[in-house]
């Protein structure tokens, strides 16, 4: 196959998608461009792997949180790869922003991309990490795909309704479940501390069950009806969550800040207020 040097995409990928070249895409369109981006983050997923496996050096960026090869690597995949799918759009990555290129997003277009999601999980061992890639426009996530390199577990995401995940049994159409009668079921961090104001907030909920997750996957289990509620409270920029609320939004949920009102994407330094990731009522 003819592949696109650095992008993993052959000229009849670019071909089927030369023609989105405005800033704004349309439903049709996010929902062609899609398998090409599922395939943007498995071939980055696949070169995490191999650094998984043979072991890389970490390094501690200026805000005190670790990175690897591994975050690069997946980024020099992601980043011109995604520009090459969507010419015009800009990428905001944040590998890249953490280097000082952070492109102009005032035409209200952009991707925003997590090239390795878990960095700490990554070291550690545990598996638990993702790649993310999600689509903005207008301030609101409309496309997202969350690829888990070591299960080989991919989500994806393009218009409401259209939501999906494939692991190695196949794949299958996910959606949001409605709320259990004796009590939510709530995922929260694992890696977190105790957070006072997240304790207040579930003491006035009717918690059936609380499980703890790692990285992205927080998101998924939303999604797909495994939890109910993810109250995201704690430091995050908006890289973390658009994969995650795009396929939310899609199954039938809804992200939001604490006080309910929407959570718009392309504020400034790019940080999340605390944020609630609810299923069905």
């Amino acid at each position: 196959m003819n592949w696109i040097s650095g992008t993993g995409l052959t000229h009849a990928d670019i071909a089927l998608t030369h023609a989105i070249t405005l800033p704004m895409l349309t439903e049709k369109q996010r929902v062609e461009l899609l398998p090409a981006v599922e395939a943007l983050a498995r071939q980055a997923g696949a070169a995490i792997l191999n650094l998984y496996q043979s072991g890389t050096p970490t390094i501690v960026k200026s805000d005190g949180s670790p990175v690897t090869a591994a975050d690069h690597a997946s980024d020099a995949i992601l980043s011109p790869g995604l520009a090459a799918l969507a010419p015009g759009i800009p990428v905001v990555s944040e590998e890249g922003v953490e280097a000082g290129h952070v492109p102009d997003i005032s035409g209200g277009t952009f991707w925003l991309v997590d090239p390795l999601d878990g960095t700490k999980e990554f070291i550690g061992g545990t598996g638990e990490f993702t790649v993310l890639i999600g689509l903005i426009q207008d301030g609101k996530p409309t496309m997202g795909v969350m690829y888990a390199p070591v299960a080989d577990e991919i989500y994806a995401a393009a218009v409401p309704g259209y939501a999906w995940r494939e692991t190695k049994s196949g794949r299958e159409k996910i959606q949001v479940r409605t709320a259990p009668a004796d009590g939510l079921l709530t995922v929260t961090s694992s890696y977190r501390r105790t957070n006072d104001t997240l304790e207040r907030y579930l003491e006035g909920l009717q918690i059936g069950e609380r499980i703890r997750r790692r990285s992205a996957f927080k998101f998924g289990d939303v999604a797909r009806g495994a939890a109910d509620l993810y109250p995201g409270f704690g430091l995050s920029y908006e890289w973390d969550t658009a994969a995650g609320h795009a396929l939310v939004t899609a199954a039938g949920g809804t992200v939001t800040m604490v006080d309910g009102s929407p959570l718009q994407y392309g504020k400034p330094e790019f940080r999340n207020p605390d944020i609630l990731v609810i299923g069905g009522r």
